[in-house]
C-alpha cells in the first residue's frame, strides 16, 4: 500500500491516524502537573556539561549530563546535591533494554511492592534534541507519562534510565529509516489536514469524495515536500554505526528526552541489566543506589 494510499483515511477522518507513540516503554506515574522548570530569559545560555559518579550496590559507573539540555541537567544536579537518589532502588530492569531508577518511594519498598509512582511534584519540559542525541547503548534518560495524558513528553521529575539495547542488523537500521520517515509524513499530513478542517468537514457533509481526494492528493505533495528537505529525522551515519556495533533502543528516538551518557562503568549497568526480576521487572534482590556526588 502507498502512502498516498494510507492517508485518504486520516484525511476523512481528521487525522485519526495521527501518530502514536510507543506504549510508554520507559514510563512513570507521577500524575502531577506542578511547576515546570524554566530558565532565565535574561542569563546567556550555560552549555556545560557535568559528570556525576553513580555509587551502587554493584559498583560504581560515571554518567556525563549534557549540557545542551540544562532543564534536565540543573535539575539532576539539584537531586544529586540534595541527596534524592541516596538509598533509591533500579526498581525496573529489563535485558537488552533498559535499566530504571530514580523513584523516592523505592527507598523504604517492601519486597514485591509496586513502583515506578513517585517522584517530586513537578515535570520537566522535553529537551528532545534529536538526531544528536539519541538511544544508543549507555544513553542517559528521562522515563515520563504516555502520550495519551502527556503530550507535550514532559519528563519525570527524578525518574531515569540508562540504555542497554541489543545490537541492528543493517535490514533493521534500513527498516527503522523507512519508519521514521513515515512516521514523520504522517505528523506532517496531519498538521496540514488539521488547517483544512472546515473545509474537509463541509466536503464529508456534502459527499464530496472527489474533493476530498484532491485535497488529499495536494496534502500529500506538500507533506512529501517537507519531508525531502527535513534531514531531522534520518538515520544519521552516528545512529547506523553505534545501532550496527553496540546497539540501543530506537524505538524511542525523538519521543523522550537524552540528557547524558555512561562514560565510564558499563559493565556496572551489564551487571545490573542481567539482575533476575519478578513479574513487574522488578529485581528480586535489592539493587540499591549508595550514593551519587558530581564530579569536579
Amino acid at each position: 500500500m502507498t502512502f498516498r494510499m494510507t492517508l485518504l483515511l486520516p484525511l476523512m477522518l481528521l487525522g485519526a491516524y495521527a501518530c502514536k507513540a510507543g506504549a510508554a516503554d520507559a514510563s512513570e506515574n507521577n500524575e502531577s502537573t506542578s511547576p515546570k522548570m524554566t530558565q532565565t530569559a535574561t542569563a546567556p545560555a550555560d552549555t556545560t556539561s557535568v559528570k556525576v559518579e553513580v555509587k551502587t550496590t554493584m559498583g560504581d559507573f560515571t554518567v556525563l549530563l549534557y549540557g545542551d539540555t540544562p532543564l534536565h541537567r540543573d535539575n539532576f544536579v539539584k537531586l544529586v546535591n540534595e541527596g534524592y537518589y541516596d538509598g533509591t532502588l533500579f526498581h525496573r530492569v529489563i535485558n537488552e533494554f533498559m535499566i530504571q531508577a530514580g523513584d523516592p518511594d523505592s527507598r523504604t519498598a517492601t519486597p514485591g511492592q509496586a513502583l515506578g509512582a513517585g517522584g517530586p511534584d513537578y515535570k520537566i519540559d522535553a529537551e528532545i534534541v534529536f538526531p544528536k542525541h539519541f538511544h544508543k547503548r549507555g544513553a542517559l534518560a528521562a522515563a515520563r507519562q504516555g502520550d495519551q495524558v502527556n503530550p507535550m513528553k514532559q519528563s519525570s521529575g527524578s525518574q531515569f534510565y540508562i540504555v542497554t539495547g541489543k545490537k541492528m542488523s543493517e535490514g533493521e537500521v534500513a527498516q527503522l529509516e523507512n519508519h521514521l520517515r513515515n512516521t514523520r509524513m504522517q505528523a506532517v499530513f496531519n498538521e496540514l489536514a488539521m488547517k483544512h478542517r472546515a473545509e474537509i468537514t463541509t466536503m464529508q457533509r456534502n459527499g464530496d469524495r472527489a474533493g476530498l481526494e484532491a485535497l488529499r492528493d495536494s496534502l500529500v505533495a506538500q507533506t512529501e515536500a517537507a519531508v525531502a528537505a527535513d534531514t531531522t529525522q534520518s538515520v544519521t551515519p552516528e545512529m547506523r554505526q553505534a545501532y550496527t556495533s553496540v546497539g540501543g533502543a530506537p524505538h524511542l528516538d525523538g519521543a523522550y528526552t537524552v540528557f547524558g551518557e555512561i562514560v565510564s562503568g558499563m559493565d556496572v549497568v551489564d551487571r545490573i541489566e542481567k539482575a533476575e526480576t519478578d513479574g513487574r521487572d522488578r529485581p528480586k534482590e535489592d539493587i540499591r543506589i549508595i550514593s551519587m556526588k558530581i564530579l569536579k
